[in-house]
């Protein structure tokens, strides 16, 4: 049986994260580790959810805040093998030593080593990030549990941030914009009606696109409308009697789901469009109290997160978040994903600092 021992250094604990192996849907040794440990602690309240575990103080605190972080990672390999970890020159290098398994070590000091932390803490540990949203604990939990993440001030997650904090994120939808035609022989096109060159226009307008840079809570967020894929054809010597291009737009938090959608919808007035993916995104909420004061604590620079995460998840229960973690976001997923030892290290100081 997997086991795990909290009173290692962070460094060390996230090597042990690491070397049990956790890819998306086969979380369960290490839930059960984590769990093994959370549980001889006296000042958490622990709960599991499937392969995903909430842990809660109950000091009485005037604020309460929430760290999370996910316990899967994405597929290992086996050339070059990227477990079990290997520590090389102040780096680890392996799977899930950026994404996330650095941060989810300091989660675990912080939760061992503050017995009496200056706010309440919540510590969220989730399954099924990085595959499909209906896998995802930290979802499921907002959806079924939401007594577990109520009376939140403010979340920090500590997905890779080289270090810095990241505010908020930006919202995403996939449509696929489609043309029709009519199919004929390549030999008398006239016969036809050319559903690819039909698709002229609507590449067209994504050209003609002009990209807003939109300032929310005093960051700034750059949107993009891109088309991602184009699909028509059945032969070579076939009039193609349907096109479909899919594209994908990146929306400021100051817009939501459903008005992002409506943009898009409008800016492809005329053609069919379907919509298979919206998610909406966070705002920083900096202007909020507790993330103020998680800002001065640190004393690290805020700038927007330009990508989506599940911070949005916490924006939806109406909590404010941040990303804030230990890792190269550059290198996760890679072959030789690899984490500065000095990054671990300081995000556990950073946080303990706020925090003690």
């Amino acid at each position: 049986m997997a086991s795990l021992d909290l009173t290692q250094d962070v460094v060390t604990l996230t090597e042990s994260l690491c070397n049990i192996e956790s890819v998306s849907l086969n979380e369960a040794a290490l839930a059960d580790a984590i769990e093994t440990e959370l549980a001889k602690l006296d000042h958490l309240e622990v709960v599991r959810d499937g392969n995903s575990l909430v842990a809660r103080t109950s000091l009485g605190r005037d604020e309460r805040i929430v760290l999370a972080g996910h316990i899967d990672t994405v597929p290992l390999t086996s050339e070059p093998a990227n477990l079990p970890v290997k520590r090389v020159d102040g780096k680890l290098w392996g799977r899930g030593t950026t994404d996330m398994k650095g941060g989810v070590a300091v989660q675990l000091k912080l939760a061992h080593d503050l017995v009496a932390p200056n706010r309440d803490v919540t510590f969220v540990f989730y399954e099924g990030e990085e595959i499909e949203d209906q896998y995802n604990g930290l979802g499921r939990i907002a959806r079924t549990r939401p007594d577990l993440l109520e009376g939140a001030a403010f979340a920090v997650l500590l997905e890779p941030t080289n270090g810095g904090i990241e505010g908020g994120c930006k919202g995403t939808l996939r449509v696929h914009v489609r043309t029709k035609g009519l199919a004929a022989h390549s030999a008398r096109p006239w016969k036809g009606d050319n559903a690819i060159h039909r698709a002229a226009d609507i590449l067209n307008r994504l050209r003609e696109y002009e990209p807003q840079t939109v300032n929310v809570d005093g960051l700034d967020y750059h949107e993009g409308l891109n088309a991602v894929n184009i699909s028509g054809g059945i032969a070579g010597n076939v009039i193609p009697d349907a096109c479909t291009v899919t594209v994908n737009y990146r929306f400021a938090p100051d817009k939501s789901a459903d008005e992002a959608l409506a943009y898009v919808t409008a800016f492809f007035d005329g053609f069919d469009l379907e919509c298979d993916d919206l998610a909406g995104g966070a705002r920083p909420g900096l202007d909020r109290l507790a993330a103020k004061a998680f800002v001065e604590a640190l004393d690290l620079p805020v700038v927007a997160k330009e990508g989506w995460t599940d911070v949005a998840r916490f924006s939806a229960v109406g909590v404010p978040a941040v990303n804030f973690g230990p890792g190269d976001p550059n290198v996760a997923h890679m072959d030789d994903e690899w984490c500065s030892e000095d990054q671990i290290v300081d995000a556990l100081e950073a946080l303990t600092g706020w925090l003690a």
